[in-house]
């Protein structure tokens, strides 16, 4: 069984056989003909209607999907059986643990500091140019959130696991 949030509606869909072309959707019978046109495009034909349907977009990290369904976006938050099971021990959000500390990965030399105390970062923003072994590494933020104190400037050394940011 998989669970999809599709427009802030919940969908339980449950495949009957291994090719994934027959099941239920909310206990309604569905048959689906595919032909895969391309890498991420298939051509889907279901109770009689067409759907030409494209990934735009796979997180596999958060399970969200972007697709396109007859070149309309469509955003889908899937779920399955082990999800179920982590929410209901209580342990569905590990991975969304609060990160304090951003240290160095590696002893190096700050080229740069491209963030100020105070500013909102998103995940994968970068925040320090690191140069270790002559080679420039943009060390990347690990979480959103905001830029409490900032331990390094830049022209100095560090050492690794050295405390380099501190997030609110």
């Amino acid at each position: 069984m998989i669970k999809a949030i599709l427009n802030n509606r919940e969908h339980e869909i449950v495949f009957n056989n291994k090719e994934r072309k027959e099941g239920t959707i909310n206990s309604q019978s569905f048959i689906l003909d595919l032909l895969k046109l391309d890498s991420g495009k298939w051509h889907i034909l279901k109770d009689n209607q067409s759907f030409n349907i494209e990934i735009v977009k796979l997180d596999k990290e958060t399970k969200q999907v972007d697709i396109k369904i007859n070149n309309k976006p469509v955003s889908i938050k899937l779920s399955d059986r082990f999800d179920a099971l982590l929410k209901n021990l209580g342990i569905d959000n590990l991975a969304s643990t609060k990160v304090a500390e951003l240290k160095a990965p590696m002893p190096g030399l700050v080229l740069d500091v491209m963030i100020n105390e105070g500013d909102t970062v998103a995940k994968g923003d970068a925040l320090i140019i690191l140069e270790a072994m002559k080679m420039e590494n943009i060390i990347k933020s690990p979480t959103d959130g905001i830029i409490k104190k900032i331990n390094v400037q830049k022209s100095l050394a560090v050492e690794k696991n050295q405390v380099l940011i501190s997030f609110q």
